[in-house]
Order: structure tokens, then C-alpha cells, then sequence
């Protein structure tokens, strides 16, 4: 495995690919690899012929009160993973490779983003989508692949990728869980032994509101009612939001018709959990499908 950590690096390696016809599966992360990541790379692996990961903890889309600083970091054992799921590049830049002077051009992310936790995290995406058009550039994927437990950033890429005309496909890999249904996360380490206990209450949660769209609700509200009662009486969390909104257009619903998203976000005393669930009028999973 090669480890890069500049951009004239990174360009020389991704060129001499393309110059033997090898497609690129790329998977961008912010590092302190987890499973979740790991079933990213091994699916790459399986469809293409290099598979490149970044890590790199991105300042753009942390916002003044969050957890940049704070954010867990452990370069050596992502290596050991990286090499373990047969990465051939490894791309690591700092800040200030990746960000060597006040930016001249900025972008804004104007739909799909003022929902879920975009609503509370302004500029949040801006970030997200500056650093994937700098990364997509650098590393020119045939494919990038990404974790729908943030389904809301899937969604905007969806966007990013349709508005600007990448050629890359993107590929939505469902949410990868502990055995009790916990959606794997990088901020898992900070809950106590009691809030791991009630943490798969999330999942549960939406899972029951899933199944009574099954059982032939259609009503939003009371979909969501039925999930936030099912967290408040299960856990010490406290709810930021959860919502019921088309996927991936992420616009309000009156009722169930076509794909859509059941999402919660829950506050512990120093973990803020997402998760999702993703299916379509009946209730019913499937392949999630992206291009709206």
C-alpha cells in the first residue's frame, strides 16, 4: 500500500491508473476507521481495480461549536486497517496541503440541506461539498462509495455529482451495525456503559415507525410521533430531530408515496447519534435509489 500525503503525489499515482485503463473505487473518511469503513473497502475491492481511501479530518464543515479538535484520531491503526482491506493508496494530506490559502471561490449548498442536520449545521455541507470536488478531482474515481447512515450527505453528493457532471458513480452501501442494531460511528467511544444500553433504541425506533407504514399508516405526523415517544421512553437521550421526507430529495411528505427517509438524531450527554431508515410507500426496504 502506498501512503501519500501530497497533492503533486497523489496526481503522479492517480495518473499512471488511469494510464493502464485500471477504474479507481475511491472512499473518502475522516479517518479513526471503524467497520462501517471497512465494508466501504471491501466492496470497492470487489468492484474495481484500485481502491483508494483519504483520510482527512476536514475543518470546513465543523462548525465554531463542534468537535474538530476534539474529533478521534489514531493515524497508526487506520494503516493497519487500510492495509488489512487491501488498499492500494492511502491519501493523507494536512490542512494545509489540502487548504494552502484563503479559497477565492466559494460553494454553497442551496437545496437538500436545510433539513435533518443541515438545519442545525449551517455551512455544514458547504464544507462537504468543497472538499469531495477537491478529492474528486485528485483522485478522478470511476466510483465513490459512501455510507448511508449519513444519508443526508449521500443525498447532497447525489446532488454535487448530477449539478457539476462528474463522471463517478455513486454508490449508497447500507448502514453497517453492531449485533443489538447500533449503527457503527466514529463517536460511539464517548457513551457511557448506561447510554450504550439504550443507544439501539434509535434503530428500534425507527424500525417500529417503519412498521406500522407496513401496517398501512400513512400519516407523517403520526409516524413520527409514534418514533419519538417509542426514544423518549427507552432512553436519557435527548431528540433533535426526527423526520419522515422523500429520498433523496429530502422535501416534507403529507403522505407516503414513493421513497423516503425515517431519520432521527438523538443527544447523549457526549454523543449526538444519527440514524436513518430508507423505504419505499409500503414500507417495504430495497435498493436505495439516487438521481432524484
Amino acid at each position: 500500500m502506498d501512503i501519500v500525503r501530497s497533492i503533486k503525489e497523489i496526481n503522479e499515482k492517480v495518473e499512471s491508473f488511469k494510464r493502464q485503463g485500471k477504474t479507481i473505487g475511491f472512499v473518502p473518511t475522516m479517518g479513526y476507521l471503524h467497520e462501517g469503513h471497512q465494508h466501504l473497502m471491501k466492496t470497492a475491492g470487489e468492484q474495481n481495480d484500485v481502491v483508494i481511501v483519504s483520510i482527512f479530518v476536514n475543518p470546513l464543515q465543523f462548525g465554531p461549536n463542534e468537535d474538530f479538535d476534539r474529533y478521534p484520531r489514531d493515524e497508526e491503526r487506520d494503516k493497519r486497517i487500510a492495509i488489512q482491506e487491501k488498499v492500494d493508496l492511502l491519501f493523507m494530506p494536512s490542512v494545509e496541503e489540502m487548504y494552502p490559502k484563503d479559497a477565492s471561490i466559494q460553494m454553497t449548498v442551496q437545496s437538500r440541506n436545510d433539513v435533518l442536520c443541515g438545519k442545525k449545521r449551517p455551512g455544514h455541507f458547504n464544507g462537504v461539498v468543497t472538499v469531495l470536488t477537491k478529492l474528486f478531482h485528485l483522485t478522478q474515481p470511476t466510483r465513490c462509495y459512501f455510507g448511508l447512515k449519513d444519508a443526508q450527505q449521500v443525498a447532497v453528493i447525489d446532488s454535487l455529482v448530477q449539478d457539476l457532471n462528474f463522471p463517478i458513480d455513486i454508490i449508497a452501501v447500507p448502514t453497517v451495525r453492531e449485533e443489538d442494531g447500533l449503527a457503527k460511528s466514529s463517536r460511539n467511544v464517548y457513551l457511557s456503559t448506561k447510554e450504550r444500553e439504550e443507544a439501539p433504541s434509535l434503530y428500534q425506533a425507527l424500525e417500529a415507525g417503519r412498521k406500522l407504514v407496513v401496517d398501512g399508516e400513512r400519516n407523517p405526523d403520526t409516524i413520527v410521533k409514534g418514533v419519538e415517544h417509542y426514544i423518549q421512553t427507552r432512553t436519557s437521550g435527548k431528540i433533535d430531530y426526527v423526520e419522515l421526507l422523500s429520498y433523496p430529495e429530502l422535501e416534507p411528505v403529507n403522505q407516503i408515496d414513493g421513497q423516503v427517509i425515517l431519520a432521527t438524531a438523538v443527544y447523549f450527554e457526549k454523543a449526538r447519534l444519527i440514524d436513518n431508515v430508507i423505504f419505499q410507500r409500503e414500507g417495504i426496504k430495497s435498493d436505495v435509489t439516487l438521481g432524484g
